[in-house]
């Protein structure tokens, strides 16, 4: 009992920070930095415990006698916590400058935010249908207060709702296939629906192809793959620019928490049998996501409709697992991870800028930017060019090693379809890189400043060269090779 409650501590201590903000929230004296340093705090003790538990589960379930199997522990779970909470950290971290600047930012919002992640941490340890879609639902429900939090803002108001309205009627679909997954099996366990459809042939098992195709339909809407994107663009335009960068960053990860483990434990026996579906959406989704983010004129819509580009290379990470390749899954975790650091500092330093100016940033308005701010330019210019797969940076290795998983499936087709993408993309990333660089500064210089937010952004470029060129020089600091290792301990550590 008392190693269980250890192992339930980080999400306890999430949940009970998220409580505390509350009510902390009206308390005189209280300001939004003392608040996002109590969100902060809670954070950063739930990350160091989960931190430390990795690699050491002796216990297969949380609370078995109380829950049975619907808690499960393993490194893939504590993995993605981790990621959570250091997305969460980064997101406060970040943008205090920003949440300072606006007057409608209040102790409720740190709490909410500490909600999602609570909700997403529930997510990774999910072994059970019904308890993946009360933890997806708590993440969601907090995720679309967040986004119209500004109320008062025309934009904002209206996201939330388009999000919310489509993120129910989705979820709608998801209690239909779990519904139709019991009638078949008569549980909703991983282990029991997996034990399932290994010992049935497929022609016996349409009711659960079935159900699971429509939870599939929940999974595509959450991560934006086309032709359920149609809220991405909107949703991250009209969402305070923390919340963006929460959502890009840290809120797509926690949905292939839960696609992976279906996808490599309940239904892996019969995967194959969505390849071909896959492999059209994810076609939909590359020529579709680029042509979202190529017809954008403001960066911020620009980066939501790349977004739906990466939800598509790692699609064709995911339909390679359905044809065999071994490097597919810790292919798809591994660029999880590239994509978590590109795009959080990419948001992370428009949410920066952000905080000093009250209108949405055209590329014009980056016109000779590296001049006004040389680093913040470089830093930027860092993250787009790993966002490219630009070699030199982890998102290059990240879609080195989706391309190769394909090739390594069979699917060579596919493969040099995203190596064409990816040259299309160089297209809006490089034009922003233009834009700093290639235009004269009508405005003075600044200084770059010194704070705890471009010290993180600093961190973050330099983790993203490092994930690209970096070996074991430096034994402490993990390097590609450190990165795919991770990657492919969460994978083994599947049951």
């Amino acid at each position: 009992m008392i190693e269980e409650l250890f192992l339930a501590l980080p999400m306890a201590i999430v949940v009970l920070g998220a409580f505390t903000l509350m009510l902390l929230s009206h308390k005189k004296g209280m300001n939004l930095d003392r608040l996002n340093l109590v969100a902060v705090f809670f954070l950063t003790i739930s990350l160091l415990l989960e931190f430390f538990s990795l690699g050491d589960h002796s216990i297969n379930y949380l609370f078995a006698d109380l829950f049975g199997e619907s808690f499960i522990l393993d490194d893939f779970a504590t993995i993605f916590d981790l990621m959570f909470t250091a997305g969460a950290i980064l997101t406060l971290l970040i943008n205090n400058d920003y949440f300072k600047s606006r007057d409608y930012i209040n102790g409720e919002y740190f709490a909410l935010l500490l909600f999602s992640v609570f909700g997403m941490m529930m997510l990774s340890h999910a072994h059970e249908l019904m308890t993946a879609f009360i933890a997806l639902e708590i993440a969601s429900l907090s995720v679309y207060t967040l986004v119209g939090y500004h109320k008062n803002n025309r934009l904002s108001s209206e996201a939330m709702m388009k999000y919310m309205v489509l993120g129910s009627m989705t979820g709608a679909f998801y209690m239909m296939g779990t519904a139709m997954i019991y009638g078949a099996v008569g549980a909703t366990t991983l282990s029991e629906i997996a034990l399932y459809v290994n010992a049935h042939e497929m022609g016996e098992l349409s009711l659960v192809i079935v159900g699971a195709s429509f939870i599939m339909i929940t999974i595509m809407f959450k991560i934006g793959a086309v032709p359920f994107h149609a809220w991405i663009v909107d949703v991250y335009h009209g969402a305070p620019y923390p919340i963006t960068m929460f959502m890009a960053s840290t809120f797509k990860i926690a949905i292939f928490a839960i696609a992976l483990r279906l996808y490599l434990v309940d239904f892996a026996s019969i995967n194959s049998f969505w390849t071909e579906i896959l492999q059209l959406l994810t076609i939909l989704t590359l020529f579709g996501g680029s042509w979202l983010a190529i017809s954008q004129q403001t960066v911020k819509r620009m980066l939501a409709g790349s977004s739906i580009v990466h939800s598509g290379y790692l699609l064709i990470g995911i339909s390679s697992l359905g044809l065999g390749s071994e490097l597919a899954a810790p292919a798809i975790m591994f660029y999880l991870i590239a994509y978590f650091l590109s795009s959080a500092g990419a948001f992370g330093i428009l949410s920066f800028i952000a905080s000093q100016s009250t209108k949405q940033m055209r590329y014009e308005d980056f016109k000779g930017f590296a001049g006004r701010r040389p680093y913040m330019a470089l830093l930027m210019s860092i993250f787009m060019l790993s966002l490219a797969g630009f070699p030199s940076t982890i998102g290059f290795l990240g879609k080195f090693y989706i391309f190769t998983s394909a090739i390594e499936s069979g699917q060579i087709l596919l493969a040099a379809l995203g190596i064409l993408i990816a040259f299309i993309s160089v297209y809006y990333y490089f034009k922003l890189i233009a834009m700093m660089y290639f235009y004269p500064s009508e405005r003075e210089q600044k200084i770059f400043p010194i704070n705890i937010s471009t010290v993180l952004i600093t961190m973050m470029g330099l983790i993203v060269v490092w994930g690209g060129i970096g070996t074991s020089l430096i034994p402490f600091i993990p390097g590609a090779d450190g990165f795919l290792e991770i990657a492919v301990q969460a994978i083994q550590s599947l049951k």
